[in-house]
């Protein structure tokens, strides 16, 4: 009989790292792969971030912190809420992170029972319902659609809702699609009863619209945010929570207890990337709405299915029903035939499966290289 917990031996796959890991053993052999499936910035950490770590290593900020972060991180978070979103967030109110994946463990931990629920989007980030689940709490979905930008629309999520329901998680800018979620709709669902989980770690990536947290519209919510899209820090593992004040301790103490406190170095980088790094940002979002723009284009040309521009991070979910119902199977031929790593919807979500997930965290002219050697691949198969 195994001695392994059924837990851990039913936690799915992350299939986006089983695409990954295969181009991988791809390259060892020698070919040269195209990688549009990671959601990683291709662009280095802003010089002002390391030179601050740098500082701190040579002053000696090597040692552990409190363990809700530094202060002066805190505050610094709370100055980028009030001047981004106009909403007063206090320091005893935010808690520093290894990352946004730690921070979500926590949050569910602190707020979910056994047996509660949940509400996701479907498609969703995939580990949103592993972790939920891992911890004893039952995921709720609620199919979302490519006509509404795969938006929630409030009154599905409204049938969703049971005495035991929780929390709905809302993600805007969201991965897999892209798309945000408009200020009507958040507030809408800010006001149907449950906590709301708010991932905002893609906001600051927004072409042509303006992104919202849901701090303007409740304060019964946590925001969940970190540094490693918006100024390419992802090695760096910092990010932070936001909650409200009664939850605070005991998030503190799970933290005491797992993971001790953020890195020292990273936290003191971050406060450089809030306070000196805004043109670098920019920079980056300029670049990446150039890819956009150029993406959205080109998948159309191909012939997969977009109705609705994706305007934020750096992800797209494109229809690709038109040439297979089998998302995975599909992935892993394009990978194998024409050289280019892409996710299959179905790591998102039943409500993804037919859909392919395509990142423009590349260069432009990778990305020009590998949708040019997808349509060379897929052009049989639409005509078959």
């Amino acid at each position: 009989m195994s001695q392994i917990t059924e837990k851990a031996l039913n936690i799915p796959p992350f299939i986006v790292m089983d695409v990954l890991e295969r181009a991988h053993e791809l390259e060892r052999e020698g070919r040269h792969i195209i990688h549009l499936e990671v959601g990683e910035p291709d662009f280095p950490t802003p010089a002002c971030i390391c030179e601050a770590a740098i500082r701190a290593m040579q002053e000696e900020k090597t040692h552990y912190t409190h363990s809700l972060g530094l202060l002066e991180l805190r505050e610094a978070i709370c100055g980028h809420y009030a001047v981004k979103y106009g909403v007063s967030v206090s320091p005893d109110r935010v808690i520093v992170t290894s990352g946004t994946s730690p921070g979500i463990f926590m949050v569910f931990s602190a707020l979910l029972e056994p047996g509660d629920r949940i509400v996701f989007s479907d498609p969703h980030y995939s580990c949103y319902p592993n972790i939920a689940s891992f911890i004893g709490a039952l995921p709720s979905f609620v199919n979302v659609h490519e006509e509404d930008g795969f938006q929630y629309r409030p009154e599905e999520i409204r049938k969703r809702i049971t005495t035991g329901t929780k929390a709905i998680l809302i993600n805007s800018p969201s991965n897999p699609s892209g798309n945000l979620l408009s200020a009507e709709r958040m507030k809408e669902i800010s006001g149907l009863g449950p906590y709301i989980v708010s991932d905002e770690i893609y906001h600051g990536l927004v072409y042509g619209e303006k992104e919202h947290s849901i701090l303007e519209f409740t304060d019964r919510a946590f925001v969940i945010n970190g540094f490693s899209k918006l100024y390419a820090m992802t090695g760096w593992r910092l990010g932070y929570i936001i909650a409200p004040q009664e939850f605070m301790r005991p998030i503190q103490k799970i933290q005491q207890n797992f993971f001790i406190s953020a890195g020292s170095i990273s936290q003191w980088a971050g406060i450089a990337a809030l306070t000196k790094a805004g043109r670098d940002v920019e920079e980056m979002r300029s670049l990446y709405d150039e890819r956009r723009k150029y993406m959205i284009k080109r998948l159309r040309e191909i012939g997969f299915g977009l109705p609705v521009e994706p305007r934020g991070a750096f992800y797209m979910l494109a229809n690709a029903k038109r040439i297979s119902q089998d998302s995975y199977k599909l992935a892993f031929e394009i990978l194998e035939k024409a050289g280019v790593g892409v996710t299959p919807g179905i790591d998102f979500g039943s409500n993804a499966e037919g859909y392919l997930r395509f990142s423009y965290a590349n260069s432009l002219e990778n990305i020009k290289t590998g949708l040019d050697r997808i349509e060379e691949y897929i052009r049989p198969l639409l005509h078959a």
